[in-house]
């Protein structure tokens, strides 16, 4: 599967600056920076979670967990929890499962993006399937993506625990 047209058309009707780099599959975010030669912490994975009747989507560094204990209060929730394959295949018809591109108003889904990786220079993530990735500089995808920045992932201890 290509970049998905909706991407293709969003990211030109924004005048995005980005570039488009192919590689073997690569199904996980740790995998696409092995692939990519990048450092984990640059590039982004989507999660996406459910929580007090809404879906969220989050842009958090591959190296890191969503710590659900900062995500209610940073984003305002009672409850949340992952969202599950089969809400992902009806939210994302057009991508393959797990490799959604980050940009929650291309299907009408609130976005934010984790402190931690907004703090660093470039941003890349899957442009809708598990070969094709995105790379833009951070100011460009914030410009295009207008995401709310929280902080939404856990901070290793210098033992390298949770």
């Amino acid at each position: 599967m290509p970049l998905t047209e909706r991407l293709r058309r969003f990211l030109d009707a924004h005048h995005a600056e980005y570039t488009l780099t192919v590689h073997p599959k690569a199904f996980t975010a740790r995998e696409v920076a092995s692939a990519e030669h990048l450092p984990p912490r640059e590039v982004a994975k989507t999660v996406v979670v459910f929580g007090d009747g809404e879906y969220h989507m989050l842009v958090v560094p591959a190296n890191r967990l969503v710590d659900f204990q900062e995500l209610r209060p940073a984003l305002g929730l009672a409850q949340a929890r992952l969202a599950t394959e089969d809400e992902l295949r009806t939210l994302f018809p057009d991508c393959e499962l797990g490799a959604m591109p980050p940009f929650g108003q291309l299907y009408g889904i609130a976005l934010y993006l984790d402190s931690r990786l907004a703090a660093e220079p470039s941003i890349c993530f899957n442009a809708g399937n598990h070969r094709e990735v995105i790379h833009m500089a951070m100011s460009e995808f914030r410009r295009v993506g207008v995401p709310v920045v929280a902080t939404l992932v856990r901070e290793m201890t210098a033992q390298g625990g949770w």
